[in-house]
């Protein structure tokens, strides 16, 4: 028996109006399995247009293969090296501009916009004709389809790059995948990234200025060899004395030779004439190596008068080669260190796994795709049903179903409501 608050409902067959629940009754889910029962051959036919439109477009989807790299970046080292500390003691300067500044919190970020940049990107661009390709008429395009069909992650907890390309032509994908390590290997050449090669890169102009100083102090000092006739300091010192102790020597010889001729010969003897010249031309060349008389620049030797000034002249000029000289070559062998070290920390990449030809597609997903497909056939399915049951709803109710007439009267023109 039924009580005041519940609204009997009688099942029609055959009538779908008879058996909805009426207004003032809530739509309950066996109600709703029920709609779906009656349904069912709608719901099919959603179903299985959805899932032959979901094959055709699984089997139409260009297939993608994916090619996958994993590589390790050169280690920043957080310090000098003892040898190069040790070596540089008294370049406390030079070792500060050197060290300072150079670590790196974390390398992979700067590994990874380097991979990502412009330069490495249109290098494969061109290296494998990707414009032809990517079917790309400007370089910017090209540019951005590589960005969509690559993915470069720095891990954060092994410090790992991957590096994943996908492709048309598996053969391809490994190749693009492979020709990224290569050039950023290209690019890591030409730019100082590690501490070591920072190192490097300065101590390469460091020599370079210096030995452009020993260059210019070396044609300073032949300058001054030049102006002042001095050689070496100390040999030509002892060239002079012995120039000097000879030629007086040879006068006092000569002296004792005229002399003995003139006890037995006049002055007009052609002989003892001829030793009087020799005599004083003697005279003549100890006096131009006493610096009494003559020009200095026409002289081989320096004379003595002018050997403190020439001397000092000499030595400053010999201080300044000496020391550009000392500078060259600590910086030389701070040089090699720097290029042993860069070396060994490796600006080289390492490749953990090089990308090998993949074997299975990795677009689309075809399952996945099919699911997708049946999923939304039977969602508007659903929804169908739905709106079938809500119509015949309406027009159950005399009301609402003249109203539903002037609506579809309003929409077709020249139709008028019965």
């Amino acid at each position: 028996m039924a009580t005041e608050t519940e609204i009997p409902r009688i099942w029609v067959a055959g009538d779908p109006r008879a058996n909805l629940p009426r207004e003032s009754e809530p739509l309950r889910f066996l109600d709703f399995l029920i709609l779906l029962a009656e349904g069912k051959q709608p719901l099919v036919i959603f179903i299985v247009l959805f899932l032959v439109a979901g094959l055709v477009l699984a089997f139409l989807l260009p297939v993608r293969y994916q090619a996958v790299t994993l590589i390790m970046p050169p280690q920043q080292s957080s310090s000098l090296s003892s040898a190069f500390a040790s070596q540089l003691e008294g370049l406390s300067s030079i070792a500060a501009l050197a060290g300072g500044g150079l670590g790196l919190k974390n390398p992979n970020d700067m590994y990874v916009s380097m991979l990502k940049s412009q330069g490495v990107e249109d290098r494969l661009i061109r290296r494998f004709d990707l414009m032809k390709e990517y079917h790309r008429r400007y370089l910017s395009d090209a540019r951005k389809a590589l960005e969509r069909r690559s993915e470069i992650e720095g891990g954060l907890k092994d410090g790992l790059i991957r590096i994943s390309v996908e492709d048309h032509d598996r053969q391809r994908a490994r190749e693009i995948a492979n020709g990224y390590v290569d050039e950023l290997r290209e690019l890591s050449q030409h730019l100082a990234v590690t501490e070591a090669s920072r190192r490097r890169v300065f101590f390469e102009e460091q020599l370079g200025q210096t030995r452009n100083n020993l260059a210019n102090a070396e044609e300073a000092m032949e300058r001054a060899e030049q102006h002042t006739g001095l050689i070496q300091l100390d040999s030509q010192a002892k060239a002079l004395i012995e120039s000097g102790a000879m030629l007086r020597a040879q006068i006092a010889a000569k002296e004792v030779q005229i002399q003995g001729m003139g006890s037995y010969a006049t002055g007009e003897n052609a002989a003892v004439s001829e030793a009087e010249q020799e005599l004083a031309g003697l005279r003549a060349q100890l006096a131009k190596l006493g610096g009494s008389e003559g020009e200095a620049s026409d002289e081989l030797i320096v004379p003595k008068g002018q050997i403190p000034a020439a001397g000092l002249e000499y030595l400053r000029k010999l201080r300044d080669v000496r020391y550009y000289e000392a500078e060259f070559s600590i910086l030389a062998r701070q040089l090699e260190l720097a290029r042993l070290d860069e070396a060994r920390e490796g600006a080289m990449i390492q490749v953990v796994d090089p990308a090998t030809l993949p074997d299975k597609r990795s677009y689309p997903h075809r399952t996945v795709l099919v699911l997708s497909f049946v999923l939304c056939g039977f969602f508007f399915g659903i929804l169908f049903v739905l709106g079938n049951a809500a119509l015949a709803r309406l027009n159950s109710d005399s009301s609402k179903h003249k109203k539903l007439v002037r609506l579809k009267s309003a929409f077709v023109p020249g139709r008028r409501p019965a």
